[in-house]
C-alpha cells in the first residue's frame, strides 16, 4: 500500500541498485557501496536523476576536502538534519558521528536539538541551525560568536557547503520518504523543537 498524506496517495520512487540503476548513475552506486559498505537508500533514490547523484557524492566529496574535522563535518550534516526534520538524514549522520568519534553524548544531544559540552563543537551546532533556520540572514553577532570560538573565515562558507548538501538530501527524502537502510534502523529519529 502507497504511504498517504492528507489523503492523498504519495508517489512511489524507485530505490536503484547498482545493477538497475540508469548507466549514467551506475558507477555513483558502485561508489556508494565502496564507501559505506552499502548503497544507501537516499543515494539509490537519487540515482533516477544522475545530476542529482552526481552532485550529492561530488559535495558529500567537497565537504570531506574541507578544513572542517570529520566529527564537524557530520556535526554540520546531522545540525542541519535535525533543523530541517528530516528523519533518515539524522539517523545516517548519527551513525556518521558515532563512527568519526562523536561520542554518545554528543550524539544524543545533536539529536535532541540540545547544547553540547564541547564549546566549540557547540558554536558550530548553533551556527549551523542559526544559518538554516534564519535561510543564511544572519546577525554578525552570530557570526562573530562562531568565529570566537576558534573557527576561520573560511569555516563560514565551509559550512554553507554542508548546508547545501543536506538540503538536496533532507528535501529528497520529504518528498519521496525513503525509509532507513537496515543499517541505520537502531538510530532511528523523530522530529524534534531544535
Amino acid at each position: 500500500m502507497e504511504p498517504r498524506i492528507e489523503g492523498m496517495t504519495m508517489t512511489h520512487f524507485p530505490i536503484y541498485t547498482a545493477e538497475t540503476a540508469p548507466d549514467a548513475t551506475r558507477d555513483v552506486l558502485r561508489g556508494a557501496k565502496r564507501r559505506f559498505g552499502f548503497v544507501p537508500n537516499l543515494i539509490g533514490t537519487l540515482a533516477a536523476a544522475p545530476a542529482a547523484a552526481k552532485a550529492y557524492t561530488t559535495l558529500y566529496d567537497l565537504l570531506g576536502g574541507t578544513s572542517l574535522t570529520p566529527v564537524e563535518q557530520q556535526l554540520v550534516l546531522a545540525a542541519v538534519s535535525v533543523s530541517n526534520g528530516c528523519r533518515y538524514c539524522v539517523a545516517a549522520h548519527s551513525w556518521g558521528l558515532e563512527a568519526t568519534g562523536a561520542g554518545q553524548d554528543a550524539v544524543e544531544a545533536v539529536r535532541e536539538g540540545r547544547e553540547l559540552e564541547d564549546p566549540k563543537l557547540e558554536a558550530l551546532r548553533r551556527f549551523v541551525t542559526t544559518v538554516v533556520t534564519q535561510r543564511g540572514g544572519l546577525d554578525q553577532s552570530d557570526v562573530q560568536a562562531f568565529l570566537g570560538a576558534g573557527y576561520r573565515q573560511e569555516q563560514v562558507f565551509e559550512v554553507l557547503v554542508g548546508i547545501a548538501l543536506k538540503t538536496l538530501s533532507n528535501y529528497a527524502n520529504h518528498i519521496a520518504a525513503i525509509p532507513l537502510d537496515s543499517a541505520l534502523e537502531k538510530y532511528a529519529w523523530d522530529s524534534v523543537e531544535a
